[in-house]
């Protein structure tokens, strides 16, 4: 006799824990099935921000200030420290053909209800002396902040627990299949489960969780590589990224350099609790490669010191890569397959996940549950996919 759940979660990241916590604190019984263990995949390979200045205006800038006040909430609900800290950001200019890019992006999140505004020259040597002076201008917001990832997955799996989630690591999912009123989950090690509801929040490897179903779910792993930085005392008052992070994001098609371009090149900076500065990053489809390569921490560094010469005074301790779960259509997938009943979709969301986990853990828990999500969420919904069989464009 198989052992039976409400809900199995696939995927022990930062994603999957906040499905299991919230389903559990809606009396759901939970099962996460991790393929490795915890933090092993994008969520321990990335930086800690709850950034909203990256977000663009509309759904997700609505996802992450939500997100934030419930990260607000689970200071003390999750009874351990997340190391969480609200230091605020600023987005650097030192190009003027960025200004009305970045002029227009902060009317629009000024619309949705951000607390943010530009910032001239004076006011920016007054948050961040160190600066050069080739910057010109900058976004100011003092609500983005941070916490530990680290310290946030496990605070989830501890609470989770006395909710009674249950954890197995090593177990990769390798065929699911619909029976008359459940599903069955088989793992690698030839162990299966039943639940009524399966969550695919397995990151970059959702598409291949996605294809057990016949669901060809368009995600692709995207590198992105950082440095860090030894111990030292706060450069600025704030975490700082330049306008390069938000074309690269948005804006792709906007004239770069060949090597920025190619590396999807965009400089951020966030201090850790303990002082060390993440320095990066980078946005580049390489399969699954998690690899450094010199390329891009030379690139990486170079922009660093450009901005704040200080940081050639600066060692660096290490590097790592992560994998970030990217959707071709640049947006999250949240919500339930049509095409199979039961079989939820929280995944995408990129370098947005670590900001994005409260929100994306309620709005799959309201799904399932049936309750009506906070926000509207139809375009993120899985089904844009099936609309655009008939196109041509997704699952030929």
């Amino acid at each position: 006799m198989l052992k039976g759940y409400d809900c199995i979660v696939i995927g022990g990241g930062i994603i999957g824990l906040s499905c299991a916590y919230h389903l559990a604190k809606s009396n759901k019984s939970v099962l996460v099935l991790e393929r490795d263990d915890i933090g092993s995949g994008t969520s321990g390979a990335c930086d800690h921000m709850i950034l909203l200045q990256s977000k663009a205006p509309g759904l997700p800038l609505k996802l992450a200030m939500s997100s934030l006040e419930i990260y607000r909430e689970w200071q003390s609900e999750l009874e351990e420290d997340i190391e969480f800290a609200t230091r605020g950001g600023m987005i650097l200019i030192d190009k003027p053909e960025h200004i009305p890019v970045m002029e227009d992006f902060v009317k629009r999140q000024r619309s949705i209800g951000l607390n943010v505004e530009i910032l001239d020259k004076k006011q920016i040597k007054k948050k961040q002396p160190w600066i050069n002076d080739n910057v010109i201008a900058s976004t100011y917001s003092p609500d983005d902040s941070q916490v530990n990832p680290f310290r946030v997955l496990f605070a989830l799996l501890k609470k989770s627990a006395k909710l009674g989630v249950e954890l197995i690591r090593n177990a990769e999912v390798v065929e699911i299949r619909k029976n008359s009123y459940f599903w069955e989950v088989r793992t690698s090690s030839n162990q299966s489960y039943n639940s009524h509801i399966v969550v695919n929040a397995a990151g970059v490897w959702s598409g291949k969780v996605a294809s057990l179903v016949g669901f060809n779910l368009p995600i692709r792993p995207k590198r992105g590589q950082i440095v860090v930085t030894e111990p030292i005392e706060e450069i600025g008052e704030t975490d700082a990224w330049d306008a390069n992070y938000i074309i690269s994001k948005h804006l792709s098609h906007f004239d770069r350099d060949e090597i920025s371009k190619r590396l999807g090149l965009g400089f951020a900076m966030s201090r850790t609790h303990s002082g060390n500065y993440l320095i990066g990053s980078t946005r580049e489809y390489v399969g699954f490669n998690k690899s450094t390569t010199y390329e891009a921490l030379q690139a990486i560094i170079r922009r660093a010191v450009e901005l704040f010469p200080i940081f050639s005074k600066v060692r660096i301790i290490r590097s790592f890569a992560g994998l970030r779960p990217a959707c071709e259509d640049g947006k999250y997938i949240i919500g339930e397959d049509p095409s199979n009943s039961g079989f939820f979709i929280a995944t995408g969301h990129e370098g947005d996940g670590i900001a994005l986990a409260p929100i994306t853990g309620k709005l799959v828990s309201d799904l399932i549950c049936g309750r009506k999500p906070v926000f509207e969420i139809d375009e993120i919904s899985p089904s844009r996919f099936y609309s655009q069989i008939t196109s041509g464009i997704v699952n030929k």
